[in-house]
């Protein structure tokens, strides 16, 4: 009984002790895996196991004023290849070439990067997706083919805004217009994550705890001023002109004068930034601040304010126009190489004289000159959120000759963008204000909320209220009876100017043969200026004057653009007064409040009508003029074989012959206009 007990202990002891000798074994075993293999093996499961994903948040979008969408991104999927578990390259190439619209020696030459990752194709198509995972599934790739998400930019009206909006690179990076100012604010985010998975890409582990679809707190949302209607609207008309004039490219801007917003700007030739590898670099830019150039008779607008501001003229002064003047040996003449004979000022600026402006730009001098050209924004960038804008040229006062000095009057001998002779307009249209031009309305954050938002910001003011509301009539009245007259649009009252100047020769010095820049600059409707347009079309085919083929362009974008705005006529009754509204409209007032109705002058009393003589073929009879606007009574004395002479603006309240009376053909009658 004893030796048996005896012999179960010492069995149990040999089996504790066996017990505790595997039990130090398997500790002493495990130490050694934790302790001193344990970083070699876990990184050897990582790599068996782990995969390393970068998690891409989708670029901020792009929409115009009204919310639309000018530009998006989505998630799309991009396919990678892993060399090193390729058993057979040249048939996985052979079966993914079509697939992925790739030669099969471009997918070769993916594979034979080497190493365990490499790109085959970046941003798939959706049916180039479902077909590769088709494949993936059918042939057994997963060990050596792959996705992963990218962000893909989209542009949804292809061409729409182009050179305004840029485009996207493949590493989401924006190379040109908003894309590239404000890459900062809108570029995605991305995350580098790791996770474990099967062999089926599964996350396992706490891996499937692991979120995705991270949204990113940077890709913030830029709406611009643009609107994408008037945007289309302008656009179209361009393409009309292209195929009207044949021109090398035109440009376009619109803007609301009393804020400085940008409301389209085009240019053509353009692209479409979906496909914007197919095009040449060239057509990239943004020529409305990219592209500097001779103005031409549209700068006589400024010239004329800082005339009439430095009181060297008025409307109503005359001047004997002698056909062509000399300045340091240069012959400056008018565009149809004739005399006009004895005029005023005011017809100075609506048949676009250059007589006239080389002599009294002569008179205001280099110094004054170039200070009021600085004033309206000329020499200087204007700050829009775009990239690739120019500052312009211009002369010191000491450099210039007096040639420089006339030619600078008429437009040429400085250089300006399209950017900042519509932003000089706009000056014009508010009053002798200049605002900073804006193309940028806010950016919103990810959640929503407003991260910043423009503001109108004045700049400085440009000539006196009162010379201003000169300006303007007399601006009037180039559109209504001058040079810009295809500008105009039945019932509405326009205020421009047009401009035909020689094209300065890319390399080298002089003006190219032929070549020559047509434009036309205005606003309306004068007595509330609620859009300023200017039209620039670069070496027309054919016919080249401005007031022949831009200020058509502007009537047909003006017309358009009334209606969509639901611009009333300035014809109708509108209980408008235009000295009223000038008051009332502050810098950036976005309506205007009700005013009483205008009082629309009195005519006098009615004349005893007696039967109506005979005139003679030579003779004339004055019509009445009163309570007419200036195109009104433009028209009047055309009909009636008669010229007149305006001063002031606005409406009609005396004339210097009356009603009726029997004249001589040609005779000029002056017709004073007031608000």
């Amino acid at each position: 009984m004893n030796k048996n007990r005896e012999f179960v202990q010492k069995r149990i002891i040999k089996l504790v002790m066996g017990l505790l000798l595997l039990m130090g074994v398997v500790v002493f075993r495990y130490a050694w895996l934790q302790l001193v293999q344990g970083s070699e093996l876990a990184e050897r499961m990582r790599y068996q196991v782990g995969h390393d994903y970068s998690v891409q948040s989708p670029r901020g979008a792009i929409v115009d004023r009204h919310g639309r969408e000018l530009a998006v991104s989505t998630m799309t999927k991009s396919l990678f290849v892993d060399p090193n578990h390729v058993e057979n390259p040249q048939q996985l190439a052979k079966d993914l070439a079509p697939l992925v619209d790739k030669t099969e020696k471009e997918i070769l030459d993916d594979i034979a990067v080497g190493g365990g990752f490499s790109w085959v194709k970046r941003r798939l198509e959706q049916s180039e997706y479902e077909a590769v995972r088709a494949l993936i599934r059918e042939k057994g790739y997963t060990v050596c083919l792959g996705f992963r998400d990218e962000a893909k930019r989209y542009y949804p009206n292809d061409v729409l805004a182009a050179n305004v909006l840029g485009f996207v690179g493949t590493d989401d990076k924006g190379l040109d217009g908003i894309e590239q100012a404000l890459d900062k604010y809108i570029k995605g985010e991305v995350t580098e994550s790791f996770i474990y998975a099967d062999t089926q890409e599964r996350p396992i582990l706490e891996s499937i705890f692991t979120p995705h679809g991270y949204q990113g707190d940077r890709c913030k949302t830029i709406q611009l001023t643009i609107d994408s209607t008037i945007q289309f609207i302008v656009e179209q008309e361009l393409d009309r002109a292209m195929a009207e004039n044949d021109p090398l490219a035109i440009t376009c801007i619109a803007m609301d004068p009393r804020t400085g917003e940008v409301l389209a700007m085009a240019n053509r030739p353009s692209y479409n930034p979906n496909r914007f590898w197919d095009y040449d670099q060239e057509v990239w830019k943004n020529k409305s601040v990219s592209y500097i150039y001779e103005p031409g008779s549209t700068f006589k607008a400024v010239v004329a304010g800082a005339l009439l501001q430095e009181g060297l003229v008025a409307p109503n002064q005359v001047f004997v126009d002698p056909g062509y003047v000399t300045f340091s040996g240069k012959r400056i003449q008018n565009w149809n190489n004739a005399s006009f004979g004895t005029v005023t000022f005011a017809d100075v600026v609506k048949q676009s004289l250059n007589t006239g402006f080389a002599i009294f730009g002569y008179d205001l001098g280099a110094n004054k000159l170039i200070d009021y050209a600085r004033l309206f924004g000329f020499g200087e960038l204007t700050g829009i959120e775009l990239p690739g804008e120019e500052a312009g040229i211009l002369y010191e006062p000491q450099d210039m000759v007096d040639s420089d000095i006339a030619t600078m009057s008429i437009g040429q001998s400085i250089a300006v963008t399209p950017l900042q002779l519509i932003t000089a307009f706009c000056a014009i249209a508010n009053n002798g204000i200049l605002l900073k031009p804006h193309i940028v309305k806010s950016i919103k954050n990810a959640n929503g909320t407003t991260y910043s938002e423009t503001h109108v910001e004045e700049v400085r003011r440009t000539i006196d209220s009162a010379t201003d509301k000169t300006l303007v009539g007399l601006l009037e009245q180039v559109v209504a009876a001058g040079g810009g007259g295809k500008a105009s649009v039945r019932g509405y009252r326009i205020a421009g100017k047009t401009g035909t100047a020689q094209k300065v020769n890319e390399y080298g010095a002089g003006y190219g043969e032929g070549k020559y820049i047509a434009s036309f600059c205005g606003f309306a409707p004068v007595e509330s200026p609620q859009i300023a347009l200017l039209v620039v079309i670069d070496e027309p085919y054919g016919v080249f004057y401005g007031g022949q083929i831009a200020a058509p362009v502007a009537s047909r974008i003006f017309s358009q653009v009334f209606r969509y705005l639901r611009i009333e006529p300035s014809d109708a009754p509108l209980g408008l007064d235009s000295d009223e509204v000038g008051a009332e409209v502050g810098v950036g007032d976005a309506s205007i409040r009700d005013l009483p109705p205008r009082e629309t002058p009195k005519e006098p009393a009615p004349r005893v009508e007696t039967p109506k003589e005979e005139i003679a073929p030579e003779a004339a009879r004055v019509p009445n003029f009163y309570g007419k606007s200036i195109r009104e009574a433009a028209r009047l004395a055309n009909e009636a074989g008669v010229s007149f002479a305006a001063e002031g603006s606005g409406f009609a309240v005396s004339q210097s012959i009356g009603a009726g009376e029997i004249v001589d053909k040609g005779t000029t009658v002056k017709v004073q206009f007031s608000p």
